[in-house]
């Protein structure tokens, strides 16, 4: 399968860029953002909100399923004068669509013309003095959904996937963000305090459901990746308590005010 057949995912990509194109009036972005759980303020900080479509009204896209996502694609038009398109519509690994479905809002974002893809995401914390409401830079990840989103023999160098000159860039806002590793499971359960203890043995810091596969479409794509995690809740195992989606969503509008005008500070030195 090659990136001109019809049937191809980028193809799908494309379509989806054109009625973004049209809709919005902006012809090229400069930087996408995909926002999760307690990351959707900051699309409010970034600034003027020129178009917002319904992510179902996009070819290739469809409503989010999950609570705290909040299911459209903005078009921002930023104080320094570049666009940023706001995904607030993400496919998760475990929802059973497949992987295309999973990256399609990444391919969407370069084929609308972004260089630089952030992504945000409400995860597990490994190290113990992380609180909830603690932002973390994403250093690197292990992939444990066995799958990619690459096909056929596609061999993409992943060594700086989570550019280190954009972590440079958003520790020159906040000197004070710590980095970790993030471990993606497939979800939806959280994980069991044994896996949590895997995860870190194998060099974890972060365990979550989502933003992997996204990174590995990203870098294919020739973007520059910068991501973030908002620590929600100690993992399981590390934290006294029992996990649950309330708790990912109350930690992230405690945090959200803060953690989004952080983000937006940092996206517009990118």
């Amino acid at each position: 399968m090659t990136k001109t057949d019809s049937a191809s995912p980028f193809s799908l990509a494309e379509q989806a860029a054109e009625v973004i194109a049209r809709v919005s009036g902006v012809p090229r972005h400069d930087i996408a953002l995909t926002l999760g759980s307690g990351w959707a303020k900051a699309a409010d900080f970034l600034g003027e909100t020129t178009a917002e479509i319904p992510a179902h009204d996009i070819p290739g896209f469809s409503q989010s399923g999950v609570p705290g996502h909040t299911g459209t694609i903005r078009s921002i038009h930023m104080e320094n004068g570049k666009r940023a398109l706001v995904i607030g519509a993400r496919t998760h690994y475990y929802e059973d669509k497949g992987v295309r479905a999973v990256v399609h809002s990444v391919r969407t974002a370069a084929a609308c013309g972004a260089q630089i893809m952030v992504l945000t995401n409400g995860a597990g914390g490994i190290k113990d003095h992380w609180t909830p409401g603690t932002p973390v830079l994403i250093s690197d990840h292990i992939n444990l959904t066995a799958n990619s989103p690459l096909e056929g023999a596609t061999f993409v160098d992943l060594t700086d996937l989570y550019s280190s000159r954009l972590r440079d860039v958003a520790r020159s806002v906040d000197p004070n963000l710590d980095d970790g590793v993030y471990v993606q499971f497939r979800g939806p359960h959280y994980e069991t305090p044994a896996e949590v203890q895997m995860a870190k043995t194998l060099g974890g810091h972060i365990v979550g459901m989502s933003t992997a596969l996204e990174a590995i479409a990203a870098r294919e794509a020739g973007m520059e990746v910068l991501g973030l995690s908002l620590i929600t809740n100690l993992a399981a195992g590390i934290s006294p308590e029992p996990l649950s989606h309330q708790e990912v969503i109350d930690a992230g509008k405690s945090a959200e005010a803060v953690i989004s005008a952080l983000l937006a500070k940092i996206v517009a030195k990118l």
